[in-house]
């Protein structure tokens, strides 16, 4: 027993569960006992007054119960001190089983004749409790309740023992109170079993939905990541709205609208700039390039492109292979677009300069810039990008092409917006396209006033190409330099994220370390130190494990009403109500466990009349018919080799776990039908009241006089009658998930009728045995203690508010478990509804064999990606008339109808591979579309058949990452 009353630090492990345990449920469960105990010492003193008794009369009593006043209100005092409660869990509850131990035997020897049945319900009180509300573990709650029931059968075997041969049989009540507390041990065992199970499992799912939690944050912030790498913010949450609509509807295809067309994501923006870059001599310097030397140039080099757009408030719209445009004053209008993109490029052609200047190779930026307006948004069902569309658009993208290298090619739009801010040259009629010179509109050269100061610098000492430039490629010298600008990798952000959660899933180690046995529920003094602040994800534990209080049952929440526990939302009550209760067979084995004890301790201090007998023969039918519904799906293999009228037999168990009116029913007529069999002895009393051992002469005949009544029923089986209502009692708290109003019902029934029968009806049988134990002597009344009626009215009082305390919390822990688990189930579902349309974002960006390179495998996503292909097929369709089509009116408004109708040719160019029933993997690959007025193409790439052609797809870009082509086949397409 040292090992009790010695502090014992948990392992690593549990530690979590342990301090939740018994920090939210044990806790208040022990404070409740210790006042409990305190109420039932008060409760004895105008007890023992109302029934006539002077307390200075017997004073032992008067002592033993003020000591025990006076040790529990210290215990009370120490336990309610939480920092010490928690560092001295142990000792606290082994000091508080003592003392209840020796209350006991005090009580034992305290005001009256020693008798065997003296204080057997008290002890079953002590080792119930010691299983269900002190905070111990399973072997530790074994040993006090074992320890508990010898101690009580040991001590009154040696005191008993040598009494008179004139005393009532003792072997038999020491047998019938070993089976009493055999059977205390066992429901008391029963009851930890399972609560410390359900709240295990309760733990185990909040810390799921914890994990669950975080995954989903996480998910939601590569969604958000991704989706703004792709669209501006207005238009991905109008798309993201659909997208999701669609996967909780389960469709497969985008929903269209009530007009016949498909959505169209397309908005008009006035005042906007926009710019166009090709790299000149590039085509050359990539035929000389490796794929992964080519994937890194492309990487680093627009990758710092990239940055240079976001230092000067541009949006970058795509990249046409060695091509890049970008706009400015999108999605917000800019007053300064203009200077924006002409910074922009400025800053671009000074980048290539440099890179020239630093390798030797012979590349060049070529830049043209045009102010005006723009349809910009989404088209078709694949591959969203981000465009735009107007006659301006296609005004920049001409001004690019006749452009001067190394120079800013901006119209006069432009240059009246600019204010002056950049001095500019005219562009000389011969640069001028066929499409400038057709519009008549003069053109300037803008004068980077950074250009002379630069030629004059130089580069030192001629850098890698007067170093290395022998003894290196053009192609490789210009990755080597570029690697020094560090540009960032697609989809970088993209990070694993791990599995569902499992219960071995390792705990925080900030909050494990933050854990001390000086813990307690004050959390804004001990859980965070001076110097140290927890982590998000630590604090989020913390406030799951708060969650998890049982102490929250009485305070306001959104979930449960304090007062009756129900869940608020009448859904839910409804859902928990009729949830299904596998569990329901054992609630019913372990109740037929207890109406044993009852017939074994009826059989031991009876003479076992013979309709006694054939009570308990019927009720153990009954309960056989019981048990054998409630396991029929266990004995379904020896059922099914049976006749086939039987088959139906093992649907029966599942009826009683699915169906929760049944449930209740053969649960109540359970429950009646223990308490009725622990009274059924009374029943055979014979009808008159007169006691024959009550007369004045009867002492001196004592020694002669029998312990039976007329009717042959021994005196003793009164008391031990009442031990069997006692457990009628705890067989009411074995059903864990019957509601808790139904149990009040039973318990306030039960302690109606005991009462009723033991202080009114029959009350004259303990004064009888009282009489006959006293030798009838008038002068000489046992202490309250000894008086069967009383103490056994304590008894069920005492019994009652315990177990009533028992049932609220299970009924709190039942309906805390069955949200969690909802709770989970319904983020597991979020979460898998997020990754579905992270994963459909992905896949509308990249192609289905690329996607899963970034999403859904351990990878850090450091690694560009490129792939080569040796036979391929690449197919562009245009619709060569659009751009005669499209115009730009208030009749179409202002070029969107037009933009509608290619829309809905690209959405159905989108599902013709359907159409055709291409197998899965040999699906064509829409890359993009083009500006119909520029190229009017729509790219697809096949994967098999055609020409044996040589082509490079790769992602390059710091955001907003694409896929493009490079082959010498597309580049003369």
């Amino acid at each position: 027993m040292a090992r009790l009353f010695s502090p014992r630090q948990p392992p690593s492990e549990d530690l979590f569960y342990e301090t939740y345990y018994s920090l939210s449920q044990q806790y208040p469960l022990l404070l409740l006992l210790l006042l409990i105990v305190l109420l039932g010492l008060l409760a004895l003193l105008p007890v023992a007054w109302a029934s006539g008794r002077e307390l200075a009369a017997d004073p032992a009593f008067l002592t033993t119960v003020l000591c025990a006043l006076g040790g529990f209100s210290l215990l009370l005092v120490l336990a309610s001190r939480e920092q010490r409660l928690q560092r001295w869990t142990r000792p606290l509850s082994g000091l508080v089983w003592a003392a209840l131990l020796a209350l006991g035997h005090s009580f034992l020897f305290t005001g009256g004749v020693v008798s065997a049945w003296d204080q057997v319900s008290f002890f079953l009180f002590v080792i119930f409790t010691v299983y269900a509300m002190l905070p111990l573990d399973m072997r530790d709650a074994i040993t006090a309740g074992v320890t508990s029931s010898l101690s009580h059968l040991l001590v009154l075997g040696l005191y008993l023992g040598p009494q008179p041969d004139s005393r009532p049989a003792l072997l038999p009540q020491l047998a019938a109170n070993a089976v009493l507390f055999l059977c205390g041990n066992a429901a008391g065992a029963y009851h930890k079993a399972l609560m410390e199970r359900a709240l295990r499992a309760t733990f185990r799912e909040a810390l799921s939905s914890l994990h669950s939690r975080r995954r989903l944050d996480t998910e939601k912030k590569h969604q958000e990541h991704l989706l703004l790498s792709i669209l501006p913010a207005y238009l991905a949450r109008e798309m993201k709205e659909e997208i999701m609509a669609r996967l909780q509807a389960g469709q497969g295809a985008r929903p269209e609208s009530t007009n016949n067309f498909h959505s169209l994501y397309v908005k008009r923006h006035q005042g906007v700039s926009v710019l166009y870059a090709d790299i000149v001599g590039f085509t050359r310097l990539a035929s000389e390039c490796s794929p992964k030397e080519l994937v890194l140039m492309l990487n680093e080099l627009f990758g710092k492109f990239d940055q240079i757009a976001k230092e000067h408030e541009c949006m970058r719209i795509k990249i046409l292979g060695d091509c890049y445009y970008c706009v400015s004053g999108l999605p917000l209008s800019l007053p300064d677009h203009a200077i924006n993109c002409v910074r922009m490029g400025l800053d671009m052609c000074r980048a290539i300069r440099k890179l020239r200047a630093a390798t030797g190779v012979d590349i060049n930026m070529r830049v043209g810039v045009h102010s005006g307006s723009v349809l910009c948004g989404v088209i078709g069902l694949q591959k969203w990008q981000y465009d735009v569309w107007s006659h301006d658009v296609t005004l920049a993208n001409h001004m690019e092409a006749s452009g001067v290298p190394g120079r800013v090619h901006i119209t006069g739009a432009t240059l009246a917006l600019l204010a002056g801010a950049y001095a500019v040259e005219d562009a000389a009629m011969e640069h001028r396209d066929p499409y400038l010179r057709e519009l008549g509109e003069p053109t300037y050269l803008v004068i980077d006033p950074w250009a002379a100061e630069e030629d004059e610098k130089g580069t030192a000492g001629g850098l890698l190409s007067s170093l290395e430039g022998s003894k290196m490629r053009p192609s490789l010298l210009m990755t080597r330099y570029l690697e020094s600008w560090g540009a960032a990798k697609p989809f970088a952000h993209l990070s694993h994220v791990e599995s569902p959660v499992s219960t071995s899933t390792p705990l925080p180690e900030k909050a494990l370390s933050s854990f001390s046995p000086q813990w307690s529920l004050d959390r804004s003094r001990t859980m965070r130190g001076p110097d140290e602040e927890l982590d998000t994800g630590d604090a989020k534990f913390f406030q799951v494990i708060e969650q998890l209080n049982s102490q929250k049952q009485w305070k306001q929440s959104k979930d449960f009403n304090p007062l009756t526990l129900y869940f608020r939302e009448k859904e839910m009550e409804k859902e928990y109500r009729l949830s299904a209760l596998p569990a329901f067979k054992y609630y019913a084995a372990c109740t037929f466990l207890v109406f044993l004890s009852n017939f074994i301790i009826q059989m031991l201090v009876t003479n076992r009349p013979p309709a006694l007998t054939i009570t308990y023969g019927i009720t153990f039918l009954l309960f056989f018919l019981l048990l054998f519904v409630c396991f029929s799906e266990h004995l379904m293999k020896c059922v099914l080799k049976g006749p086939k009228m039987l088959h139906w037999l093992p649907t029966l168990s599942v009826l009683v776990a699915t169906r929760p009116g049944l449930r209740v029913a053969l649960g109540t007529a359970t429950i009646l039908l223990v308490f009725v069999m622990a009274i059924t002895s009374l029943v055979f009393l014979p009808a008159t009241s007169a006691c024959p051992f009550q007369a004045p002469n009867m002492s001196s005949m004592a020694s002669n006089l029998s312990w039976e009544l007329p009717g042959s029923l021994p005196l003793i089986s009164i008391p031990y009658s009442m031990h069997c209502c006692v457990l009628g009692f705890l067989s009411c708290s074995l059903f864990l998930h019957m509601s808790f109003e139904l149990k009040l019902l039973l318990l306030l029934l039960w302690l109606t009728a005991s009462c009723s029968i033991f202080l009114h009806s029959h009350a004259w049988l303990s004064d009888c045995l009282i009489a006959r134990l006293y030798l009838g002597t008038l002068d000489s009344r046992p202490g309250v203690l000894k008086e069967p009626k009383l103490m056994g009215a304590v008894s069920f009082f005492i019994f009652f508010f315990t177990l009533l305390v028992l049932a609220r919390q299970n009924e709190y822990y039942c309906r805390l478990d069955f949200l969690w688990k909802k709770k989970l189930r319904q983020e597991q579902e979020e979460t898998e509804t997020m990754e579905n349309l992270t994963r459909l974002l992905l896949e509308n960006v990249l192609p289905a064999h690329v996607a899963p390179q970034f999403i859904g495998q351990n990878r850090r996503n450091e690694d560009l990606y490129h792939q080569s292909y040796e036979c391929v097929c690449v197919l562009f369709a245009s619709v060569p008339d659009f751009k005669e089509f499209y115009s730009e009116s208030s009749i179409n408004h202002e070029g969107l109808e037009c933009l509608r109708l290619l829309n809905e040719i690209i959405a159905d160019f989108d599902e013709l591979p359907k159409a055709w029933g291409w197998a899965s993997g040999r699906e064509p690959e829409r890359l993009g579309t083009q500006p119909p007025f520029c190229t009017a193409a729509l790219q697809a790439q096949v994967q098999w058949g055609g020409e044996d052609q040589n082509y490079l797809q790769h992602l390059h870009g710091s955001y907003r990452p694409e896929r493009p082509l490079w082959t010498g086949c597309t580049a003369g397409c």
